[in-house]
C-alpha cells in the first residue's frame, strides 16, 4: 500500500461519469440487444483516455480507468457467470418506502437507467465464464495509464453486495451463496492484483444494507450479517497481500434524508475483520461528518490506513479546499499518523450508467479541490510549503 510520505495523497472511489454514446452502449449491451463490438470498444478507449487525462489534471495520485467499461458497480457481474436469470425482487431502502416523493422525484430524474432493483437472479450453480472482459479491461486500462498514473487501482464488487442485489433463487441458504460468490468473484480478485493493480473491493453491503437486505435485523443481528459478509471477502482475497487491497464502506450513493443509515460505530469492529490495508469510509456527507468519534472509540488497527471522504458525491456544490484540508486533517488528528491517511470522495460520482447526480465539470472540480486541499493540509502537517 502506498503511504503519504511526504504529503497526503490523493484518490477516489471508482466510478466516473460516463459520456451518452458510451452509455447506450452499456445500455445495449446489459439488454442484450445488438451493437458493434468494434465501435464499442473504440468509444471505450476514448471513454478510459479522457478520465485517465482528467484524474491527471486534477492532481489525483492514485487513479483508475472511472469504471468506463462497466454498466454498473456490480451489475454487471451477471454479464461474466452463468447461473443468473429471471429478475430479482430487491428491496428498496426504508426511506424509499417511507418517502414516496424521494422515489418519484428519482424517476424524474433518472428516466432510463440501468437495472438496479431489477437485476437478474441466481437460478442456477453459479459459474465464472470467461477472464477475457476483465483482462481487456485491465489491459485497456494500463495501456492508457501508462507514464500518466504511477499508481494505480480497479474496483471489484464484494461477495456480499452482488449476493444483495442479484438475489438467491438456487442455494440453500445464503451463507452458501455467498461462498459460491466469493468462490467465483475470486477470479478478477485475482487477476486485478496479478496485473499489479491495487484491488479496491467494492462492499456498501456492509452499511447500506441495513435498511434495505437486513432492515428487520437489530444491530447486533446486523452486525452477525457484516462479519458474515467480511468473512466472505476474506474468502475471496485469500492470499493476496492485504496491502494492496483497499475496502470501500459507503451508505447508499443517493441524494436522500439517510436518516435510518447504520452508526459507523456499530459496524466498525466487524469491519476491522477484513484482512485488507486500508478502508475507504465516507465522512463528507451532512449524515456522517461527525462520524470521526467512532474511531476515537475504535482505534484503526497500526496495520491498516484511512482514505476518509473529504468531498460528498451527490451534489454539485464544490468543496473549498480549505474545507477539504480541514477535514483531512480532523482525519489524521484522529488516526494519530499523517502518513496513513489518503484524501478521498465520499463515493463514486458515475455508480450506475445515466444516473450520475453530479454534473460532469463539477466532478474534476471536486477531484481539484481534492488536490488543492490536501496541499494545503500537507503544508500544515508537514510544516513545509508543498510543490
Amino acid at each position: 500500500m502506498i503511504f503519504s510520505r511526504d504529503r497526503i495523497l490523493t484518490t477516489h472511489v471508482g466510478s466516473l461519469p460516463r459520456n451518452e454514446k458510451l452509455s447506450d452502449f452499456l445500455l445495449r449491451q446489459e439488454a442484450g440487444e445488438k451493437f458493434d463490438a468494434q465501435e464499442m470498444a473504440a468509444e471505450m478507449d476514448k471513454a478510459v483516455t479522457h478520465v485517465v487525462d482528467k484524474q491527471v489534471s486534477a492532481g489525483i495520485d492514485i487513479g483508475n480507468d472511472g469504471e468506463q467499461q462497466r454498466v454498473g458497480f456490480q451489475t454487471y457481474v451477471p454479464q461474466r457467470m452463468s447461473g443468473f436469470g429471471g429478475v430479482s425482487k430487491r428491496r428498496r431502502g426504508r426511506e424509499f418506502e417511507e418517502f414516496p416523493e424521494l422515489v418519484a422525484s428519482l424517476m424524474r430524474r433518472f428516466p432510463h437507467v440501468s437495472k438496479q432493483q431489477n437485476a437478474p437472479e441466481c437460478q442456477a450453480e453459479l459459474k465464472y465464464l470467461d477472464l477475457k472482459p476483465i483482462e481487456n479491461e485491465i489491459a485497456r486500462f494500463k495501456t492508457i495509464a501508462k507514464g500518466k498514473i504511477s499508481e494505480q487501482f480497479m474496483t471489484a464488487p464484494s461477495p456480499g453486495i452482488v449476493s444483495t442485489t442479484m438475489l438467491n433463487a438456487h442455494y440453500d441458504s445464503h451463507d452458501k451463496y455467498l461462498a459460491a460468490i466469493a468462490r467465483e468473484m475470486r477470479n478478477e480478485y485475482l487477476a486485478i492484483n496479478k496485473a499489479g493493480l491495487l484491488l479496491q473491493i467494492d462492499a456498501p453491503d456492509l452499511a447500506m444494507d441495513r435498511t434495505m437486505m437486513y432492515r428487520d435485523l437489530d444491530d447486533a443481528g446486523f452486525v452477525k450479517a457484516v462479519e458474515r459478509h467480511v468473512s466472505a471477502i476474506n474468502a475471496g482475497i485469500e492470499g493476496i497481500p492485504r496491502d494492496r487491497v483497499r475496502l470501500h464502506i459507503c451508505y447508499g450513493n443517493w441524494e436522500g434524508p439517510h436518516i435510518h443509515d447504520v452508526p459507523l460505530g456499530t459496524i466498525l469492529p466487524a469491519l476491522y475483520q477484513a484482512h485488507v490495508g486500508a478502508l475507504s469510509i465516507e465522512f463528507s456527507n451532512p449524515r456522517h461528518a461527525h462520524e470521526y468519534d467512532a474511531l476515537k472509540k475504535y482505534p484503526l488497527p497500526k496495520d491498516m490506513l484511512l482514505i476518509p471522504g473529504v468531498v460528498e458525491t451527490t451534489s454539485n456544490f464544490v468543496e473549498h479546499p480549505e474545507v477539504v484540508a480541514r477535514r483531512i486533517e480532523e482525519a489524521v488528528g484522529v488516526v494519530g499518523d499523517r502518513e496513513r491517511v489518503i484524501a478521498s470522495t465520499d463515493c463514486g460520482f458515475g455508480t450506475f450508467t445515466n444516473r450520475e447526480w453530479v454534473i460532469e465539470p463539477a466532478v474534476w472540480l471536486k477531484l481539484r479541490s481534492i488536490r488543492q486541499g490536501a496541499d494545503i493540509a500537507s503544508s500544515r502537517l508537514w510544516g513545509k510549503k508543498v510543490a
